[in-house]
This record gives structure tokens, C-alpha cells and sequence, in this order.
């Protein structure tokens, strides 16, 4: 059977979500669109979910409740030729669907093709916006010319413009969008969630006492500040930074270099693309977690709502995090959590001191983490949130038909 006949839908579905990410991953991204998809597939008993392929993954996939994953696969080199290419086979594939009556989508890339079918087939839309790419390619592909960034913007817009309804992951997000031109009654702010696992199994080998740093290693995560920061902690003999990577190896290799020339090469422990509970172990034993993440445009612009502070705290261990806003929506007291200004070295090394001189105090605050979490922000209480966000709206669209 052919790539084609293999990618696309059997079933007429009454929800799409849609999204241009490789799914599944060990990125935050797929822990993301897994919970929402669910979500909105259980409402809507069962539906489809459109995502990009990999060479280890099926173009087409059937799962049990009525739920079927199509996959783009062409690997194109070219980044916006393949932003084009998957727009032009959604909307292909869209038009062979006729029972759609909400579609869910995570960027651009999937909403030009949604918002323009929409003028054949009536469905409501949701805009879940969790990043802008005008503001996140720059850092990707720094040579990015200024007008092929403001085609980005002018997508960005009609999608916000045209959705029936965004859907973000804080408010430093929701107030963004706000000032970028977005309506702000059709904005409804959902906290990404953290899973909080009963037992755990201790690790076989592990460094006698770590830190942490675990995700993507984009520029404005801050590794280099935690990197150069641990420098200043030279003394503790036995003390490791173990970076839990989501990224393929060949994605570190800048901070190889950099720990080469830091001297630290005998003092950090590299681990990739984790399965989910082998990345909670290495979380749950840690000494502490650092999300260290840099005051650029990508995180004060844009905003975020930062999935290793949320699973750090839920496992209860203790968090030093950059002072910015989408942070402070998270650890909203010290008692639950450190946050520091942003890409000062000496003043992170400092806080990590205290926190490793004071384990009393660390075990206090990861355990009054935990319990902020179980309250306000556990992936149950979340799902239920956009449950209940979709039974609203459907519910209007019902009354208004």
C-alpha cells in the first residue's frame, strides 16, 4: 500500500487535532498533545489526530476508541518547504472529511488550512498557542530574513484573528497576545499539568549526589548560565550535573565544547531522550532541579508555562528557576520554590550552595511543592478544565444552531 493510502483517515471523525510535531517524543510538546488530544477525543468519542512523522514511527496508525493518527512523513530539509508541504496535505485531507464539528490546532502550519476549509465545512475552531514561531525561528535559524518572518506574523495573526477560540498555557501568554492584536474574550488560559507517581523505582547506577537539568537545550532554556554557574562549585567533590536531554545527541554538541573549555568534563553526565519513567527517577532522586531560563524575547515576549518546573515539583524535589513572570505563575511563593534573576552564573551557584548546605530545608520545600501541585496543577485537574472548556462551548454551538 502506498505512503499516501497509509497517512490519511479511514473514518469520518467529528474532531481533528492537529499539530506540526514529530508525536510521540520525549519533548514536553508530545507530554502536551497527548493529554489534550485525549481530552477532546473522550469528549467527542473518538477522532483524529494529525501530527509529523519520523523514520521510527507509522505513517498511519489505528488506536482503540474510535482515535486514528495520521502522520506526514516526507523528511524535507528545508524547513518552511515543509511547513508548506504539510499545509497543502492537511487541507487535502480535509477536504475527504465531512462530519467535522471542532478542530484543534497547535500552530500555523495546521491552522492556514483549517481557517480556509472552514468556508465548506462549518466546525468550531480552537487555537491552542503555545509558542509563536516569529518569535522562536529567530533562534533557529538565525538567518531568517525579515520579511519571510512577517509572512510568519501575518499567519499568526489570521489564525488568532479567525479561530473561534485560543486556548493558552499562562497568562503571560494570554496578555501577549492581548497586546499583539488577539481578542482577549475569546482567550482562555489552560496551565500545562504534572503527573505525580505513587512509586518509583530507585536507579541501578547514579552519581552519589546530582543536580538536574532536563528538556530541550534551545538557546533561551539557559544551560550555558547553569553550566558556567557550576563552575563555582568545584569544592563539592562528589556532586554531578546530570543533563537529561530531550534532543538527540547530535543536538549537544555546542555544550560539549563548552564543557571542554569550563573543564568540567569529568563533572557532567549526559542522558538522551528518556522514556517518561526513567526521566521521573532521575528527577525524583535529584538534589535539586534547575530551569534556568534566560531573559530573552522567547520567554518575556512570547511567555511559556515550563514543564520541568511543573514535574520537578510534582516528584517533590526542590526547584531553583529564573524570576520571570511565567515562572511566578508557577512557584508563587518561596516556600514552594527559588526563583533568581536570570543569567547571573555567580548568583544561580550561590542559591544551589544554600539549597545543598540546608537538606532540611530542601526536603521542606520539595514536599510543600508537591502539594501545591496535587492542588492546583495535576494533568487530572487540567483535562478536566479543557473538558469542561469543550462541553461549554459545544454546548453554545448546539444552542446557537
Amino acid at each position: 500500500m502506498s505512503e499516501n493510502l497509509l497517512s490519511r483517515p479511514v473514518l469520518n471523525h467529528k474532531a481533528l487535532y492537529a499539530a506540526f510535531d514529530v508525536y510521540p517524543t520525549a519533548k514536553g510538546s508530545s507530554t502536551h498533545i497527548y493529554h489534550f488530544a485525549q481530552t477532546l477525543f473522550q469528549k467527542m468519542n473518538g477522532g483524529w489526530l494529525h501530527v509529523l512523522g519520523s523514520p521510527k514511527l507509522a505513517p498511519y496508525q489505528k488506536e482503540p476508541d474510535g482515535i486514528e493518527i495520521s502522520r506526514f512523513m516526507p523528511e524535507i530539509p528545508n524547513f518552511l518547504e515543509r511547513t508548506q508541504a504539510y499545509a497543502a496535505h492537511l487541507i487535502h485531507l480535509l477536504q475527504e472529511q465531512n462530519a467535522l464539528e471542532i478542530c484543534h490546532f497547535r500552530d500555523p502550519w495546521s491552522g492556514m488550512p483549517i481557517l480556509l476549509n472552514k468556508k465548506s465545512q462549518k466546525y468550531l475552531t480552537v487555537f491552542e498557542v503555545n509558542g509563536l514561531p516569529s518569535i522562536e525561528l529567530p533562534y533557529r535559524y538565525p538567518k531568517l530574513t525579515q520579511s519571510t518572518l512577517q509572512k510568519i506574523r501575518d499567519m499568526e495573526s489570521f489564525c488568532w484573528q479567525h479561530a473561534d477560540y485560543l486556548l493558552t498555557p499562562s497568562e503571560t501568554i494570554r496578555q501577549n497576545l492581548i497586546r499583539l492584536g488577539a481578542e482577549a474574550s475569546k482567550i482562555r488560559v489552560i496551565y500545562n499539568g504534572a503527573e505525580i507517581p505513587q512509586t518509583l523505582e530507585p536507579l541501578e547506577e547514579r552519581p552519589q549526589e546530582y543536580i538536574l537539568y532536563f528538556g530541550a537545550l534551545q538557546a533561551w532554556q539557559g544551560l550555558e548560565t547553569l553550566l558556567k554557574a557550576f563552575t563555582y562549585l568545584q569544592d563539592y567533590e562528589h556532586l554531578r550535573l546530570v543533563i537529561c536531554s530531550s534532543n538527540r545527541p547530535k543536538f549537544s554538541k555546542y555544550y560539549l565544547k563548552l564543557i571542554e573549555k569550563l573543564g568540567l568534563e569529568d563533572r557532567v553526565v549526559w542522558q538522551y531522550q528518556l522514556r517518561k519513567k526513567e526521566l521521573y527517577q532521575w528527577i525524583k532522586e535529584a538534589a535539586l532541579s534547575v530551569a534556568p531560563l534566560k531573559e530573552c524575547s522567547r520567554n518575556l515576549d512570547q511567555g511559556c508555562c515550563p514543564l520541568k518546573v511543573l514535574e520537578s515539583m510534582a516528584l517533590g524535589t526542590p526547584v531553583i528557576a529564573s524570576d520571570l513572570p511565567a515562572v511566578r505563575e508557577i512557584i508563587s511563593s518561596s516556600e514552594v520554590g527559588v526563583l533568581i534573576r536570570p543569567d547571573r552564573p555567580t548568583v544561580l551557584a550561590r542559591q544551589i550552595r544554600l539549597l545543598l548546605e540546608h537538606p532540611k530545608q530542601r526536603k521542606a520545600m520539595g514536599q510543600k511543592a508537591q502539594a501545591h501541585i496535587s492542588q492546583k496543577f495535576t494533568w487530572e485537574k487540567k483535562n478536566q478544565e479543557l473538558s469542561d472548556f469543550y462541553a461549554q462551548i459545544l454546548g453554545k454551538t448546539i444552542k446557537n444552531t
